[in-house]
């Protein structure tokens, strides 16, 4: 490791400055036990990250149809706007950036989980209902996968209307003091089913040809691109995922062009996840290469990287911002960790879902992480 770090140069994102290279990937905790709404312990949370470069919010859902995840936050009600407003507060009085991760679960879901009503997918693919990943909290507390239920098709109606529930939720960011939002377009949820040629088989305008069933996301920049800067919009994909179980027939296909488009719109970012990388089968090489060929602006990369290949990845210009995700759970002055060369703690296996302040916001600060770094990092409300 050089002296100097790439990863503590600045950037400048489409005007926003960032002090560092270092990205907060979202990640999904389970900390919203009333009606989706963010709260004090969530607060604290991403003030004790702020240190960040950027950074981007757990996933949010944008309508009551969109629940993989039991207790995690909305951007639907007044009442979740108000609590993501004051998450929003604390964390730029703490010198902070955030986005927020709009969500649609899609077909990954369970009736458990919406009230008794079946999920909606782009086509009713239900052949592989064992491998989605819906998890939910049990009576006794124990947070726990669950079974996906069958999905039905969305009517042509449904569609529009989830694009248009896309935009509202980006309004609603924005309206609670998000720097920007990011589209989850990855990890088998509903943007990521329509882009995939096994569980997108729709004969209409968001089915057939790359070109259509790209239709959908290119509807949902659009519509949020008409009332947020479209240089405020980062979009998250993960060509290779086998999370969720997508099954994409010709993923180069589909992400060579993906990625052309993105370009075209003049997004803040693309934020590439190599989920498959956490499995010991890494593709961010390939996505990566390909990647770079038809999409020239900013790049953020995340999955299963270390300091040591950040820092490369930085160095050799093969990614703009890497975004951390498991580092981030276990080590909230991550920055100042990087800067003073020192160890990188492991998260502890409980804690990840659901729960409270254990394995969310009881994790040390390195005393050698240097105190600037710590900015805010103990803010309490009455401080913020």
């Amino acid at each position: 490791m050089s002296s100097h770090s790439p990863l503590l140069d600045g950037y400048d994102l489409s005007g926003l400055s960032l002090p560092n290279r270092v990205a907060m990937a979202p990640m999904t905790r389970s900390r919203a036990p009333l009606r989706g709404r963010p709260t004090e312990m969530m607060a604290e949370y991403y003030v004790q990250r702020a240190s960040a470069g950027l950074m981007v919010s757990e996933a949010t859902n944008i309508n009551a149809a969109s629940l993989a995840f039991d207790l995690t936050p909305g951007i639907f009600t007044a009442e979740q706007i108000d609590g993501w407003r004051h998450i929003t507060t604390q964390v730029h009085a703490a010198g902070g950036r955030i986005f927020m991760q709009l969500w649609h679960s899609g077909r990954v879901s369970s009736f458990a989980l919406l009230g008794g009503a079946a999920p909606l997918s782009p086509s009713g693919v239900n052949d592989d209902l064992e491998q989605l990943q819906v998890w939910a909290q049990l009576q006794n507390g124990q947070y726990t996968k669950i079974h996906a239920t069958p999905s039905r098709a969305m009517s042509l109606d449904e569609v529009k209307l989830t694009i248009t529930d896309f935009r509202q939720g980006a309004v609603n960011a924005i309206a609670a003091g998000f720097d920007g939002v990011e589209v989850h377009a990855a990890n088998g949820y509903l943007p990521h089913q329509f882009l995939s040629s096994t569980t997108n088989t729709r004969d209409d305008r968001y089915g057939g040809s790359v070109a259509n069933r790209a239709n959908f996301l290119r509807d949902v920049l659009a519509e949020i691109g008409s009332v947020v800067p479209l240089n405020q919009i980062g979009v998250r994909i993960s060509p290779y995922a086998n999370y969720n179980n997508v099954r994409d027939a010709d993923p180069d296909g589909t992400y060579d062009y993906v990625g052309k488009m993105l370009g075209e719109f003049g997004v803040a970012y693309v934020h590439a996840a190599d989920t498959n990388g956490w499995s010991g089968h890494p593709d961010l090489p390939r996505i990566t290469e390909r990647l770079r060929r038809v999409y020239s602006g900013t790049l953020m990369v995340n999955g299963g990287i270390s300091v040591d290949h950040a820092e490369a990845l930085i160095r050799d210009g093969q990614a703009d911002l890497v975004a951390f995700a498991r580092a981030y759970i276990s080590n909230p002055d991550l920055v100042g960790r990087i800067a003073a060369h020192a160890s990188i703690a492991p998260p502890k296996p409980d804690g990840w879902y659901g729960g409270d302040t254990a394995g969310y916001t009881d994790y040390p600060f390195d005393s050698s992480a240097g105190k600037n770094t710590e900015r805010g990092a103990h803010l309490g409300p009455a401080q913020a």
